[in-house]
């Protein structure tokens, strides 16, 4: 779609302006946002920005979408803001089942014989977004038999979710959700590793103190010492373009320990460098090569 040079979107949108987003606005702030998160927004995402940007020019009383982008272009921590409030956390419980299925099935086995050897085990959620992925990791982790759970809940196990969006990242530590959004997860789960808490369930304790759940931001340095058993990135790479994928890919399975598992998204693909290290062992799903 061809953006007018000014567009007027502020009905229903107090204390902004008409005529103050445009098309050089759009641009600007697709810009930044890709090189910030190498995120792509498309010139059909116009209106989307604006209602998402719209409140933060409000709030910082910026007056107008130019007088926001210079602000932002200023201010890192403004930046960031920004970027998160474009990102889209749109997940649920138990998504693409059949990757937690195949962890169960093929993964877990490993991961619990290697915990009961005294060996560490760590995992990744990248672009954990609001949590439902991270906590359906966890329950596939720790098993329907409570005791069996919670003795490797006690071994040197670290589970890592991490995203872009500060508002996600406190959702999905705060575990709690409506019953009806969990009910994806086979019962024996559920009823092992929740509580409830009036009409939400939320994750117990024993199943929340092996994860951390950190602000970062996949396009930049990654403060991460070691390598991972298993990494989950799943829908995220839709969002960025295809030089953009190929390098975070690479990162990954550079990231993984021989004999790791990587997860991605039903739409996503390895290509580029990575294909050389990540052999396909599933739909989607990948193992590192001693390569």
């Amino acid at each position: 779609m061809k953006i007018a040079e000014s567009l007027d979107f502020t009905a229903g949108l107090p204390g902004v302006s008409p005529d103050i987003y445009g098309a050089p606005d759009f641009h600007a702030i697709a810009e930044l946002v890709y090189g910030e998160a190498g995120i792509v927004l498309a010139e059909g995402k116009a209106m989307l920005v604006y209602s998402r940007v719209a409140p933060l020019v409000r709030r910082t009383g910026a007056g107008t979408f130019a007088a926001y982008i210079a602000r932002v272009r200023a201010d890192a921590d403004e930046r960031a803001r920004m970027v998160s409030a474009l990102t889209t956390n749109h997940t649920f419980f138990y998504r693409e089942a059949h990757h937690f299925e195949h962890f169960a099935r093929t993964v877990r086995p490993e991961l619990a014989a290697r915990l009961g050897a005294g060996q560490p085990i760590r995992i990744w959620s990248a672009g954990c977004s609001s949590g439902e992925e991270t906590w359906s990791l966890v329950m596939t982790l720790l098993g329907p038999e409570r005791q069996a759970g919670l003795a490797l809940a006690r071994r040197n196990l670290r589970l890592l979710a991490s995203d872009i969006a500060d508002h996600a990242l406190t959702k999905a530590e705060a575990a709690t959700y409506p019953a009806r959004d969990m009910a994806p997860i086979p019962d024996a789960l559920r009823s092992t590793w929740t509580r409830p808490s009036g009409e939400s369930l939320t994750v117990a304790d024993e199943a929340r103190a092996f994860v951390r759940f950190r602000y970062l931001n996949l396009q930049g340095d990654w403060p991460i010492r070691g390598r991972f058993q298993v990494i989950f990135c799943r829908n995220v790479m839709i969002y960025f373009d295809n030089p953009t994928k190929e390098r975070l890919v690479a990162r990954f399975a550079n990231a993984l320990e021989p004999g790791g598992h990587l997860y991605i998204g039903h739409s996503e693909r390895v290509t580029g460098p990575a294909a050389a290290l990540l052999d396909p062992v599933g739909p989607t799903i990948y193992r590192r090569n001693t390569a």
